[in-house]
Parts: C-alpha cells; sequence; structure tokens
C-alpha cells in the first residue's frame, strides 16, 4: 500500500510523479494538507498477483470545502497501467468540462430552463448545476476511454478498469459510476447507522445490462464452476469472459455493448448524513452495506475507518474464503462531519 500527499496544480493531472502509488490524497493548498481529518484512503494487495486498485482523495475540489474521491479497480494484463490512468486524469478533465459546458450556456438555455421550471414542480427537477455535472461526467467518461485507446503501446483489448467517484460541492454529492465498485452513504436514524447504496453494481446480469449487450450480438453467459457470475463472451468466441458490463478499456468487447458511459446520480445532503465509503467489489464480496457502515462509524477516527474497512474485507475472505485467493481491497471514507469519539 502506498499514500502519495501532494500539493494539486489547477491542473491536477499534472500531479502525475505520484501514479506509481495506488492511492493518492491531493490537496489544492498547503493548508488543505493539515485537514485531511474528514477523509481517509486504503488499499491493500490481495493474493493474485499485482494490485490492480487504485483511489484518490481530493480536497477543496472545484470550490472551497469541495471534494472529489474515486475507486477504480484494474482487469486483465494492464488493468493496473489502465486504473492509475483513470485516478490520474479524471478530475481535471471532469473539471475542464464542467466549466466548459458553463461557459458555453446562453440566455436561450436559461429561458428554456426557466420555462421547464414554471410549468413543472420545481423539485422534480434536477438543479442546472447537477445537470452541467451530469453532462460533464459522461462527456469526460467518454473522452477519457478513448484516450485510453489511442495510447501507444498499451493493449487494452481484453484489459480495463471500473470507476466509482463521488464529488461534493457544497451539500450536494455528484455520483458517476461504471462497473461493480460501488458508492454507500452512512446515515444517522433512531436505530443508529443506516447504509443507503447509492450506485448498483453494473453486472451483465442486469436485464437492461444483458439486453444492451445481446442487442449488439456479445453474449452473457455463466461458467458452469460459477454459476452465480454471468459474464460477458464474444459472438463466436469463448473469451474474454469479462464480469462485468462496463468499463474503461476491454475494447474487444465494445462493439459487443461494453461500454464506459456512467450512471450519474445526486444526493442532496441532510443533516443525518455522516459519510460515503466508496469501495472496490473485493469489499462488497464478504462485506455488506451495513457491516460497512458499521465499521467506518465505529472507527477510532476518520484516518482509520479506510484501514479498518479494508482490514475487516481481509478477514472475512481467510474465513469465508479460505481456498480462495484474496481480492484487491480499496476504500475511501469521505466524512461530512467530523467524526464523534465512539463511547
Amino acid at each position: 500500500m502506498g499514500i502519495c500527499i501532494s500539493v494539486a496544480s489547477s491542473e491536477i493531472h499534472e500531479a502525475d510523479d505520484c501514479h506509481h502509488e495506488n492511492v493518492v490524497f491531493l490537496a489544492e493548498n498547503i493548508a488543505s494538507l493539515g485537514t485531511q481529518g474528514l477523509g481517509s484512503l486504503y488499499t491493500k494487495q490481495g493474493s493474485k498477483g499485482l494490485n490492480q486498485d487504485a483511489a484518490i482523495l481530493y480536497q477543496d475540489y472545484g470550490i472551497e470545502g469541495g471534494a472529489f474521491c474515486g475507486v477504480f479497480d484494474g482487469h486483465g494484463k494492464n488493468g493496473h497501467l489502465v486504473s492509475n490512468m483513470v485516478r490520474n486524469r479524471l478530475p481535471s478533465l471532469l473539471l475542464n468540462q464542467k466549466n466548459a459546458l458553463e461557459k458555453i450556456r446562453t440566455a436561450a438555455d436559461d429561458k428554456s430552463f426557466q420555462h421547464q421550471v414554471a410549468k413543472t414542480d420545481v423539485k422534480s427537477i434536477p438543479n442546472k448545476d447537477f445537470l452541467n455535472w451530469q453532462e460533464a461526467c459522461i462527456g469526460a467518461f467518454k473522452v477519457l476511454d478513448k484516450e485510453i485507446m489511442l495510447q501507444e503501446n498499451l493493449d487494452c483489448s481484453t484489459s480495463g478498469t471500473t470507476a466509482v467517484v463521488v464529488v461534493r460541492q457544497s451539500e450536494d454529492l455528484v455520483i458517476a459510476n461504471v462497473g461493480d465498485s460501488r458508492a454507500v452513504l452512512g446515515t444517522i436514524t433512531e436505530n443508529g447507522i443506516k447504509a443507503v447504496q447509492l450506485t448498483t453494481d453494473l453486472k451483465p446480469g442486469l436485464p437492461n445490462e444483458a439486453e444492451r449487450i445481446r442487442n449488439c450480438n456479445g453474449r452473457v453467459l455463466a461458467l458452469k464452476g460459477e454459476p452465480h457470475i454471468q459474464r460477458v463472451w464474444l459472438p463466436h468466441e469463448d473469451s474474454p469472459g469479462l464480469a462485468m458490463s462496463r468499463a474503461f478499456g476491454d475494447f474487444l468487447l465494445k462493439n459487443h455493448g461494453i461500454i464506459a458511459v456512467p450512471d450519474v446520480f445526486r444526493h442532496h445532503l441532510t443533516p443525518d448524513d455522516q459519510f460515503i465509503v466508496l469501495a472496490t467489489d473485493g469489499v462488497w464480496d464478504v462485506l455488506n452495506n451495513n457491516q460497512v457502515a458499521s465499521i467506518v462509524m465505529e472507527a477510532e477516527s476518520e484516518q482509520e475507518a479506510a484501514k479498518a474497512v479494508v482490514e475487516a474485507a481481509t478477514a472475512s475472505w481467510k474465513k469465508k474464503f479460505p481456498s480462495s485467493k484474496v481480492d484487491d481491497c480499496t476504500v475511501v471514507c469521505l466524512f461530512f462531519h467530523k467524526k464523534q469519539k465512539p463511547s
């Protein structure tokens, strides 16, 4: 596990001196480096070989008090390179797309939006800022997928990465997801902490995902030895058997229904919302949402929370699947309030 502490430039991807590290904490200014207390990130290599996960927590992203966090789970021969590239490039690319969209919005757009608001219940319309973020996410993911494809000397025909990212801007969260990593919100109720899953694990077994893949002549089938895992195959070949329905890279399957278009959601924070957890599927394979939320809530401090989840997941792997190879496990925790010390 590696942690790189950096002060980012306005072009975040220029902080690539940390590209060899799996997890990176970035801050827009020196003062932010001293306030890392509201978040933590941690990764642990499994027993399959090289750790292909990557993660980032970037403070003061976009605005003061803003944040960008993400986890990326690479797969295939060059998956570690793809997950690192996406981690390093996506924050600046997304912000550039968002800023460009804001500049090209015309007075006519404003008029159209006001007309829409006048005709409809205002609460049912996502605010215009979210629409910009949503469009920016879709555009940035698309551009980045093309950049990966155009990389010289990097074969990503059967290599790629998932991506789940959360952008905090004031009291709004924008969540964008490709693949089967997951974002879970921890919110306080009368009965204690409750986990609210904010993303859907985008796997080939989902009806809408399977339909898109089959419409593109891809095949969705499980192997006899693992009937619970649906995989994506070429039309006339028993390869490559991808266990997710969306990903960066994996260009062999891009004409057969695998896409890098994210699901994008908005969540408006309430006073009861305590934190958000992003984790790769190595964690969710062995711990459920409520278990993870409880571990985070009971952690000694914000800085210890991500590590506590990873250690619990690793122990659970060894207990539940003693003869299986442990998957890489990576977690980012972002807190919305200073954590109360457990009593």
